[in-house]
């Protein structure tokens, strides 16, 4: 199974997301963290966020970019929390955007379940530079993208969550 969960900053997009992963096999469950840690905050947040999962049983991977060289065991359950750092490290940080979509790919068919995490970006209006818009327009394409790989995509609005495309899993 592939899901695609979306919605708004501060939602409740990533905990629906990791209760959806509890409800899947337990064995091989890995959570992909994308988040770049580069000062004290991101690291309180990182510590956080890991204390969180603690008890959940998941194999945390630190990957900024790079997704194909990951290491995810085979059929594993993974929860890819977020495409949205994935794709600006890959942007703005050295890395290059056009790979990821194959990395989505072949992570799809290497795991038994998988759950990507994305953001709404697109609703505010407001006027970005070029850069910001490039980067919006790129990760529109990869949310374009993953959604269309995904069995079901989901946008969790003030907690609650909708099914956009497939059936609405339990979680």
């Amino acid at each position: 199974m592939i899901v695609l969960v979306t919605g708004g900053s501060g939602c409740g997009k990533s905990t629906w997301a990791e209760r959806l992963v509890e409800t899947l096999p337990r064995e091989n469950r890995v959570y992909i963290a994308t988040m770049q840690v580069y000062d004290e905050e991101s690291r309180q947040r990182a510590k956080r966020h890991r204390e969180q999962r603690a008890d959940k049983g998941f194999l945390t991977i630190e990957c900024e970019k790079d997704l194909e060289h990951a290491g995810i065991p085979e059929d594993s359950t993974v929860l890819l929390e977020d495409l949205v750092n994935l794709t600006a490290n890959e942007m703005f940080d050295g890395g290059n955007v056009s790979r990821i979509i194959p990395a989505l790919k072949n992570l799809s068919r290497r795991c038994g379940h998988l759950v990507m995490v994305t953001n709404d970006l697109f609703s505010d209006g407001a006027v970005y530079s070029d850069s910001v818009q490039d980067y919006l327009r790129k990760l529109a394409e990869i949310n374009r993208q993953a959604a269309e790989m995904a069995d079901c995509v989901v946008e969790v609005v003030y907690s609650i969550p909708v099914a956009l495309k497939g059936d609405l899993p339990c979680a």
